[in-house]
């Protein structure tokens, strides 16, 4: 069976490969919905992304594709566009808890399986010199929400309640929900 993941996400892509799954990349040129229904959106958004590649020529048996925002007061935060809107990010998320959401949606056989998976994150009591030092870093590029969990964002975090493979970008658990035979031949 060939597996197509839709993403050019470095993060999934670690992710399913320490799954042991064989998989080719293709990114898939979308545009993303923003501004509306958080849960809504990260699940269409993943479908946008799966539909659009399972068109494209090439083989793909099966199609991943996944969108992940953090929400904030029921607003999706989005990319920051700059260190300002980094370094605003984390004053606003700053000993307060936010949502991870990711949409997951899995193509096969002409069949569709989708979810959402959510997790809580809450922040530490970030004082200035912890800001600074994350927004220095540089870390924030790219990522929704400002942070990534993996490496020094890890400093940031007090707890998190749900999947850690959630907020990293790739939700494990619901993707075995929804594609088991990439685990059956693993």
């Amino acid at each position: 069976m060939s597996v197509v993941l839709a993403s050019g996400s470095p993060q999934r892509r670690e992710l399913l490969q320490k799954l042991g799954v064989e998989f080719e990349i293709v990114v898939p040129g979308v545009d993303e919905l923003s501004g509306g229904d958080p849960e809504f959106e990260v699940v269409e958004n993943a479908r946008l992304k799966a539909y659009a590649v399972a068109r494209a020529p090439g083989p793909a048996g099966l199609v991943i594709a996944c969108d992940t925002d953090v929400v904030l007061d029921g607003k999706a935060l989005g990319k920051p566009a700059d260190a300002d809107q980094a370094r605003s990010y984390l004053d606003r998320m700053s000993g307060r808890s936010h949502e991870v959401l990711s949409g997951l949606v899995v193509l096969s056989g002409g069949e569709e399986r989708s979810g959402l998976d959510r997790t809580t994150v809450v922040f530490k009591q970030l004082d200035e010199a912890a800001k600074e030092r994350y927004v220095r870093f540089g870390e924030w590029r790219g990522r929704s929400g400002g942070y990534a969990i993996q490496t020094l964002g890890s400093s940031l975090v007090e707890r998190i309640e749900g999947s850690v493979s959630n907020v990293v970008g790739l939700p494990v658990g619901l993707l075995l929900e929804l594609a088991p035979q990439l685990f059956d031949q693993a």
